[in-house]
C-alpha cells in the first residue's frame, strides 16, 4: 500500500481501475459504432454527421468511464494532485503536440470546416477525407495513397475544401484555333461539345470566353461545372472527355486546331552562292 499525503492508494485499486478503464473504453467504442450504424440507416442523415456524432459519443463515454472507475474503486481525486505537476510538465514538453492535435480534432468535429467525404487540397495534395481521428485526419488520394495530416495543421494552414458548400467544382479547358476561323462557329462548337459530355453538370450552362490573340492561335477558354462525388479526379476525367469531344467536333466542322508556326524570311539582296564539292576520299 502506498500513501499520497493522507490518502492510502492500494495497488489492487489501481489494477481494478485499469481493468474498468479497458473494458469501459472497449464498450464505449462498440456502443458509439452501434449508434452510428443506426443513425446511418435513418433517411436524411448525412455520413459526415454520423461520423461526428460517433466521435462525440465515444469521447463522452470515455470521460464517463474514467469518472466511474475512480468512483468504483474509491480512489480520491486528491491522490492525483502530486502527479498533476509532473503531468503539466510532460504536457508542456512531450505531450504538447499530441494535446494540440486532440483539441484540433474536437474543433474539426464540432465546427465541421472539414467533414468526412469532403475533397480537400493541402500542400499540393488533393484527396477525400476518410476519417477525422483524435490525432490526425486520414485523406485518401486519387492514387490510393493514404495521407495522414495532423489535425492542428488543418486549422493552422490554408486548406482548399472543394466540396464544403456543394459537390460542384468549376474547371476550364483552353482551346487554340487557327487564325481566320469563324469565331462565332467556334463558340457554337465548343458549347455543343461541353453539353454533349455526360460528366459535365448540365444544369449550369458553360461559359465560352474568347481569351486571347495568341502568337499562333485564337485562344478560347471553356468554363464548366463538374460534380465531384464518386472520384477525387472527376474534374480531370471531365476535362479529358470535353477535349475528346472538342477535337472530334472541330474536325467534323472543318475548324483547324492551331499549332506553332514560324515564317522564315531569306535576305535576297545578294545571290546565294551554290558550290559543288567532291567528298574527300
Amino acid at each position: 500500500m502506498a500513501r499520497i499525503g493522507d490518502q492510502p492508494v492500494l495497488v489492487s485499486q489501481c489494477i481494478i481501475a485499469v481493468v474498468i478503464l479497458l473494458i469501459g473504453v472497449a464498450l464505449a467504442r462498440r456502443f458509439s459504432r452501434v449508434v452510428a450504424s443506426r443513425l446511418a440507416r435513418l433517411p436524411g442523415v448525412k455520413p459526415n454527421s454520423v461520423a461526428a456524432i460517433e466521435k462525440l459519443v465515444f469521447y463522452v463515454l470515455v470521460l464517463a468511464v474514467v469518472a466511474v472507475a475512480l468512483q468504483t474503486v474509491s480512489i480520491p481525486v486528491s491522490a492525483f494532485a502530486v502527479l498533476g505537476g509532473a503531468f503539466a510538465i510532460g504536457l508542456g514538453f512531450g505531450a504538447q503536440t499530441l494535446f494540440n492535435n486532440f483539441i484540433s480534432g474536437l474543433i474539426l468535429i464540432l465546427e465541421r470546416p472539414i467533414r468526412v467525404g469532403d475533397v480537400i487540397e493541402i500542400d499540393g495534395h488533393r484527396g477525400r477525407v476518410v476519417d477525422v481521428g483524435a490525432r490526425c485526419t486520414r485523406i485518401l488520394r486519387a492514387d490510393g495513397v493514404d495521407l495522414l495530416v495532423p489535425n492542428s495543421k488543418l486549422l493552422e494552414n490554408n486548406v482548399v475544401n472543394w466540396t464544403l458548400g456543394d459537390t460542384r467544382m468549376r474547371t476550364e479547358v483552353k482551346v487554340g484555333v487557327a487564325y481566320g476561323s469563324d469565331v462565332a462557329k467556334v463558340a457554337e462548337v465548343l458549347e455543343a461539345s461541353v453539353r454533349a459530355c455526360p460528366r459535365v453538370h448540365q444544369e449550369t450552362p458553360p461559359i465560352i470566353v474568347f481569351d486571347d490573340f495568341g502568337a499562333d492561335a485564337l485562344v478560347f477558354a471553356v468554363e464548366f461545372w463538374v460534380d465531384v462525388e464518386d472520384d477525387v479526379d472527376d474534374d480531370v476525367w471531365a476535362r479529358s472527355a470535353v477535349r475528346f469531344e472538342i477535337e472530334a467536333r472541330c474536325r467534323a466542322a472543318g475548324i483547324e486546331m492551331a499549332f506553332p508556326q514560324r515564317d522564315l524570311h531569306l535576305r535576297t539582296a545578294t545571290p546565294i552562292t551554290v558550290r559543288m564539292t567532291k567528298p574527300e576520299s
